[in-house]
C-alpha cells in the first residue's frame, strides 16, 4: 500500500493597509515579509519528495506557491475549489462601520454560527478542499503533494479529517501564516495528521486579515 502526504499551506502576509476583509477580492498581494515567509517554506518542503503544487487563484496563494514549486523543478497549478471562504463582509473594516457586531442592522448576518449565517456554510468549504484534497492525492500517489490555500478552509478540512465538530473559537485556530498541515495516507485512508510552523520566526511580527496581530 502507498503513502502519500498531502501538505495544506496557508499562504503568507498579505498587504492590507486599510487593514479591511479581503476574503476573495483580487489584487491582494504579499508584503516583503510575507514574501520571506514562502520563501521559508519553500526551504522547509525543498528536501521533500513533492510531485505537484496547486494552489487558490487568488494572487497571495500563488506567489506563496512560486519557491515551493522552484525549488522542485514544478509548475504551479490552480484550483479553484481551494479559494477563500466566502464572507458577507468581505471588503469592510471588522469592527468598523458597516461591519459593526453591535449594529442592529447586522445582528441577523451573526445570527448562526453553526452554518456560519455570514458566509459560506462550514459544511461546504469541507466538501470542496476535500475534493481537492483526495484529488491531489491521487494524482502525486506514493508522493507528496502541496495545495496553498487559506486560513479557514485548511481549519475546517483538519477538524473535519480529525473527527472534530466544524464549529470552533476561531481564536484559537492553529493555522498560522505560511504553517503547514499534513495529511498523510495509506492508500486513500488517511493514516494521521501533522502540523508544522517554518515561518514562526517572522509570523510573531505579522498581522492578520482585518490587521489585527497574530497570536
Amino acid at each position: 500500500m502507498s503513502t502519500t502526504a498531502v501538505h495544506l499551506v496557508r499562504h503568507g502576509e498579505v498587504h492590507n493597509p486599510e487593514r479591511i476583509l479581503y476574503g476573495r477580492l483580487p489584487g491582494y498581494r504579499l508584503t516583503e515579509r510575507g514574501e520571506q515567509m514562502a520563501e521559508l517554506v519553500g526551504a522547509h518542503l525543498a528536501e521533500h519528495d513533492v510531485a505537484l503544487v496547486r494552489a487558490s487563484p487568488l494572487l497571495r496563494a500563488q506567489q506563496t506557491a512560486a519557491p515551493i514549486a522552484a525549488a522542485h523543478g514544478l509548475e504551479v497549478t490552480s484550483d479553484p475549489r481551494l479559494i477563500e471562504s466566502g464572507n458577507r463582509f468581505e471588503g469592510q473594516r471588522m469592527g468598523h462601520g458597516e461591519a459593526r457586531f453591535t449594529d442592529p442592522r447586522n445582528w441577523r448576518w451573526f445570527a448562526n454560527p453553526f452554518r456560519p449565517s455570514w458566509g459560506e456554510p462550514y459544511r461546504e468549504q469541507v466538501a470542496r478542499v476535500a475534493a481537492a484534497v483526495h484529488q491531489a492525492r491521487a494524482e502525486a500517489e506514493g508522493h507528496e503533494a502541496v495545495l496553498v490555500l487559506h486560513q479557514l478552509p485548511i481549519w475546517l478540512a483538519r477538524r473535519s479529517a480529525e473527527g472534530r465538530p466544524l464549529i470552533h473559537d476561531p481564536r484559537r485556530r492553529q493555522c498560522a501564516l505560511c504553517s503547514v498541515t499534513t495529511l498523510r495516507f495509506d492508500g486513500d485512508r488517511l493514516a494521521g495528521v501533522d502540523y508544522a510552523e517554518p515561518a514562526a520566526s517572522l509570523s510573531a511580527h505579522a498581522v492578520d486579515a482585518t490587521g489585527g496581530k497574530l497570536t
